[in-house]
């Protein structure tokens, strides 16, 4: 058996959830510990229940935790999430690319397709998809060893006045979120510039390279990434 393959089975469906919490979690703390309270918040779940998951992935080795302390994850931990993470972007690209699903009908499907075991099934998938790198929202897919794609991004509401910027992802994936876009017309790969930046409430407008100008509220600029154009 394949290191990778060591034990898939032995990780239940609320573990694995739980390490992907932790994982994404961590990530947006900025590799600080994650709190059991966020945890919870995250997971929407209560947080005794928090509490007795994170001993029973301590024991297994899978998270680094001691009370009050928050909680890391392990090497072990650290893999079996991205390997979760990663079927559940490709799996994403399949559904837009392949079976024709818009981008905020596609998170649901995939979080139950991420739990199936096979990671023949998973390379197979990435090579009929041609090797992708990134998801219908932006976000990096990790490779067969655990790899992350890297791209230099940052919130919209933190860029300036005159930049030439392209949208990469977007940091919030909710169905509602993803309608107001496409309402908008704003998508991912969409080039543009900043005309103005209001000092009374952020908001800001941007101007599209249709020459078509957008002024969009501080709260949707947050939550859309964008890179410098190339």
């Amino acid at each position: 058996m394949n290191k990778k393959e060591k034990n898939p089975t032995m990780v239940s469906y609320t573990e694995e959830n739980y390490l992907k919490a932790i994982y994404h979690l961590y990530t947006q703390n900025e590799g600080q510990a994650v709190s059991t309270n966020d945890l919870a918040e995250s997971t929407q779940t209560r947080a005794a229940s928090v509490t007795d998951m994170l001993k029973k992935l301590a024991e297994k080795k899978y998270i680094n935790y001691k009370k009050y302390q928050g909680v890391t994850l392990t090497e072990e931990g650290t893999r079996i999430a991205l390997r979760i993470i990663r079927k559940h972007r490709l799996w994403e690209v399949f559904l837009v690319e392949k079976l024709g699903f818009k981008w905020d009908e596609i998170h649901e499907i995939a979080e139950q397709l991420e739990h199936i075991k096979s990671s023949e099934l998973t390379n197979r998938l990435e090579a009929y998809l041609n090797y992708p790198k990134f998801d219908p929202h932006g976000d990096p897919i990790p490779d067969a060893e655990g790899q992350v794609p890297k791209i230099e991004t940052k919130p919209l509401s933190e860029c300036q006045t005159d930049e030439k910027l392209t949208i990469t992802g977007v940091s919030e994936d909710s169905s509602t979120f993803l309608r107001h876009l496409d309402k908008l017309g704003i998508q991912l790969g969409l080039d543009f510039a900043i005309n103005d930046i209001s000092d009374f409430d952020q908001s800001i407008e941007i101007e599209l390279s249709n020459g078509k100008t957008l002024r969009l509220s501080h709260e949707v600029a947050k939550n859309i990434q964008a890179s410098a154009k190339n």
